[in-house]
């Protein structure tokens, strides 16, 4: 019995210095085993990392609206921009009134025609004017018989023609405008029994006051004739006018 409890106390032994043994290598003793001074304090740890960034906050309450600010100054004026693309082309408006009926415009006229009368004696001088002396067409007096010229009062471009019953002896003549000769023409008579003829015209552009007329070209070619059978003729009349923009033509 005496072993048994021997025994026993020495198991009881070994495990409460097992128990103390672990304690003291954790560097924890019960505080029931001994008690000493608080120790000095230990020094400050190092700074540690920064923490994480924190949630945004809420946002503030809307202030009261300020004051109007002063009117700042004009600015420069920009570059022009580039043209546009044309646009579309629009529906066609509404129909007008009718008009008042307006004056008739008179186109322009100028017109003549003259013959040699029978019997005339014409001019053997060179440089004479021919004077077809019997008037067929005059209205608005632009010809005069006594001097045989026309004078242009519509400017604009005329057509002039000559015909000319050629007997007795050759002939030569020019169409003249203001001296000068604009065209030129020529018959040879060779004695025939029966009288030749020679035709010709020219346009001619004239203004107010430039004169138009038949002249002898050669004396010794003056064959112009005339009878009741047939006749020599000094014609002019206005094609066309260069009047613009006149409502009524007198």
């Amino acid at each position: 019995m005496t072993s048994l409890r021997l025994l026993a106390l020495f198991h009881s032994f070994l495990v409460l210095q097992v128990h103390l043994s672990t304690q003291l290598e954790d560097n924890k003793i019960p505080p029931s085993l001994c008690t000493g001074h608080p120790g000095i304090p230990g020094s400050p740890g190092v700074h540690g990392s920064p923490g994480q960034p924190g949630r945004d906050g809420r946002d503030g309450r809307d202030a009261a609206p300020g004051e109007k600010g002063q009117k700042g100054d004009r600015g420069d004026p920009g570059e022009t921009g580039v043209r546009g693309l044309t646009g579309d082309r629009g529906d066609p408006g509404v129909k007008g009134e009718r008009g008042q009926p307006g004056e008739c415009a008179v186109a322009p006229k100028s017109a003549f025609s003259a013959k040699l009368s029978q019997g005339l004696t014409l001019p053997l001088n060179v440089g004479d004017a021919v004077c077809f002396d019997t008037i067929m067409i005059n209205e608005q007096g632009d010809y005069n018989k006594e001097t045989g010229r026309f004078t242009c009062k519509v400017p604009g471009v005329y057509y002039f023609a000559v015909h000319a019953t050629v007997y007795r002896a050759s002939l030569q003549f020019d169409l003249m405008k203001n001296g000068h000769a604009v065209a030129s023409y020529f018959q040879f008579y060779g004695n025939w029994p029966k009288p030749a003829s020679l035709s010709g015209g020219t346009l001619l552009h004239l203004v107010p006051g430039d004169q138009v007329w038949v002249q002898m070209a050669l004396s010794e070619y003056n064959g112009f004739y005339s009878s009741t059978k047939t006749d020599s003729t000094f014609t002019g009349f206005l094609v066309y006018s260069d009047w613009k923009n006149s409502a009524v033509f007198a």
